[in-house]
């Protein structure tokens, strides 16, 4: 794996690291009403770099690296390279890679060299700058994007404008993408595809299609990127004669007519109708079946149903007796090594006590029901938040490690990073990265203290939970649903760049798992989905709906309590869709946000906001889909539905459903300083 990107791509490769995205899928969608011709550029890609001055050190190193990067990239045999100039501030980093059909390497080198100054041309003066062309692509940028430790994939949508009649044409342009998908991911030297399917329609008789990802990444992560993008084809491309995402390190495109060199490494046969569920993806070779098999199986399909019968009998016997069962507890063979990796994280309890002066109380960042959290510093000099059970918690050793098998697993830099754990002499204290700049709420609700937040860190903020959110639901292996996001979840470091935090009440489905019902809802209510509040029905879609309300919260600087509008007694949420509907929302924005803040930018975000507080559940959209909305210009966000009134009181007792503490405060907690990491009692589910 080259070295720019071996950080990068370590941690999507591994299982211990993918849990937690959007990460974030950054996109721009471009639809015109004529087909646009390439380049395809992408202008300052979210977070913006900015601009650079003409005949500046910046625009010098562009021209350098301009002049080694082309050359790099041909003379490769995967027609790929990247590169850096120059020192900081001023350091270009850059990325080149030629369509695996070009036709040779001086038509490579010409596209790449092509690239720079068309890219300019372009995006004049834009530090950020990525480019697509037929045959090759260049991205350049002052930010070193080679080593992310986000799922990021930067794409631009590509629309045709032509639609099909017939309903069958988006189930053949699925089976043959994921066919050429398929096919890029066992390329491991190239990482490129092409195919082509026929098609039983007049004006569109045969489909074709191209995947590619960079050549130095491994199969699983060209395999995830893939999935990403290729996922979002419902989304974009219902009925469209063609269509393209082009991103940093993967892309795709399909066309009604050939738009690649030489003969397509996949061949499907005619599509016709619904391809059969169980049909693979690229047909490799004739009918091999033969009539012996067909009567083997005959006679032990019969045998194999009725066993799996038995088996799923068994197994909702097994689940009646166990109701509350932790859906994450890992498996007994697993659970070893789980354990072992959770033990290399202990810490001794005369460290933690050195480091917090025997849990003074001047080191006191908060107090809730469950414990104390103190600020810490490691003999190493590390600042920590050490969070201390209280002895009287009925979460168990067993029930602490199965949360910290999760927790351990969990490696992004929009989630809070567990540092150690201390089990010690009927002690249990978890210990966490410091935070400097306290949880969110304690700044965003302060009506001084929130005009430290001005617009740009606010967004900054929005879209650092939307790709941590994305890393968890749909980047990592593991498919997580948080249970418990808000605003006193959600630290800052020094910079202001968003952590999500606590999860103590955290679910993970496994496989095609969807969603799960619980009798014991657990949460925080003004962020609680109604259909989980109100019948114990949780999803990721439970998530996207704080992730709705936070959303609203950090526009307006205001709580979701219900307390605005006494005399209608309506909560934050309708209070702003009635604003939206009056066509008098811009009175919802924050009045401490000065100094002429972006209303465009501001009003997508309070659109995306109520889409994502929807009452059902599938009119909300994936974090992926919100983070194509919050990176795009020209996207067309969808119509909105009035979202549910918030029930301040349901029918089930605090005692029962309250294992979160948020340490706001009040009458039950109090805030001592600047940090807020929650503290959690757990009870096996």
């Amino acid at each position: 794996m080259a070295k720019p990107h071996r950080g990068f791509f370590r941690r999507l490769a591994s299982i211990t690291t993918t849990t937690l995205l959007l990460l974030a899928v950054l996109h721009v969608l471009r639809t015109a009403a004529e087909d646009e011709q390439s380049p395809w550029p992408i202008c300052g890609p979210e977070p913006s770099s900015g601009n650079y001055p003409q005949n500046s050190t910046y625009h010098t190193n562009i021209n350098l690296l301009s002049a080694s990067l082309p050359r790099n990239a041909s003379s490769s045999a995967a027609l790929y390279a990247t590169g850096n100039v120059g020192d900081v501030p001023n350091i270009v980093y850059g990325q080149a890679l030629c369509r695996g059909d070009v036709a040779n390497a001086s038509a490579c080198e010409t596209c790449v060299a092509n690239a720079f100054p068309g890219a300019q041309r372009v995006c004049p003066l834009y530090k950020d700058v990525v480019i697509f062309y037929d045959f090759c692509q260049l991205r350049f940028s002052n930010r070193n994007f080679l080593v992310d430790d986000d799922y990021i994939v930067t794409t631009y949508i590509l629309q045709r404008s032509r639609l099909v009649g017939s309903p069958a044409f988006d189930g053949a342009v699925g089976l043959l993408v994921n066919a050429t998908a398929e096919h890029v991911v066992e390329d491991s030297s190239r990482r490129f595809s092409t195919g082509e399917e026929g098609f039983d329609d007049s004006r569109n008789s045969k489909i074709y299609a191209l995947s590619q990802c960079t050549p130095d990444i491994t199969a699983d992560v060209c395999r995830k990127c893939l999935n990403v993008i290729i996922g979002q084809l419902p989304i974009w491309f219902s009925r469209r004669t063609g269509g393209a995402i082009f991103g940093v390190w993967c892309n795709f495109r399909y066309e009604v007519y050939p738009f690649f060199s030489g003969r397509p490494l996949v061949q499907l046969p005619q599509f016709v109708g619904r391809p059969p569920a169980s049909a693979p993806p690229v047909i490799r070779g004739g009918e091999k079946r033969r009539n012996s098999t067909g009567k083997v199986l005959a006679i032990l399909m019969p045998t194999i149903a009725v066993m799996l019968v038995v088996a799923v009998v068994y197994f909702f016997c097994w689940r009646r007796r166990r109701p509350e069962e932790d859906a994450f507890l890992p498996s007994q063979s697993a659970a070893s090594d789980d354990i072992q990796d959770i033990d290399s994280l202990l810490l001794d309890l005369e460290t933690l006590r050195v480091a917090t002066d025997d849990f003074d109380n001047s080191k006191m960042l908060g107090r809730g029901g469950f414990g104390i959290v103190y600020k810490g510093v490691l003999p190493d000099g590390q600042e920590i938040a050490v969070k201390r059970l209280c002895q009287t918690s009925r979460q168990g050793i067993g029930e602490l490690k199965s949360e910290l098998v999760l927790v351990a697993k969990l490696h992004h830099r929009n989630l809070v990073r567990l540092v150690g754990v201390c089990l010690e002499e009927q002690e249990k204290i978890l210990v966490y990265e410091y935070m400097p700049k306290r949880s969110l709420d304690t700044i965003l609700f302060d009506s001084e203290q929130n005009k430290e937040l001005d617009w740009r860190q606010r967004f900054k903020i929005v879209n650092g939970i939307a790709r941590g959110l994305q890393y968890l639901h749909q980047d990592s292996q593991l498919k997580i649903v948080h249970r418990d996001l808000k605003a006193s979840n959600i630290l800052l470091d020094f910079d202001y760049n968003p952590k999500i935090s606590d999860f103590g009440l955290a679910k993970l489905f496994r496989g095609d798992q969807s969603e799960d019902v619980t009798s014991r809802i657990a949460g925080t209510y003004g962020y609680m989905a109604p259909e989980y509040a109100m019948r114990g029905q949780y999803s990721i879609k439970s998530d996207v709906f704080s992730f709705g309300v936070l959303v609203l919260e950090i526009v307006t600087g205001r709580r979701n309590d219900g307390s605005y509008n006494i005399e209608q007694d309506i909560d934050l949420v309708n209070l702003v869709w009635e604003h939206w509907n009056r066509g008098n929302v811009i009175e919802m924005i924050d009045p401490s946000l000065s100094n002429h803040p972006p209303v465009d930018q501001i009003l997508k975000c309070i659109h995306v906001g109520l889409l994502c507080v929807q009452r059902k559940p599938a009119s909300r959209p994936t974090m992926s889909s919100v983070n194509i909305m919050f990176s795009s210009h020209t996207v067309r966000l969808p119509s909105l539905s009035r979202p549910p009134f918030f029930i301040q009181e349901v029918g089930v007792s605090e005692s029962s459903t309250a294992h979160s503490d948020a340490y706001l405060p009040g009458e039950n907690s109090t805030v001592m300083s600047s940090n807020q990491v929650s503290i959690t009692e757990l009870s096996p589910r």
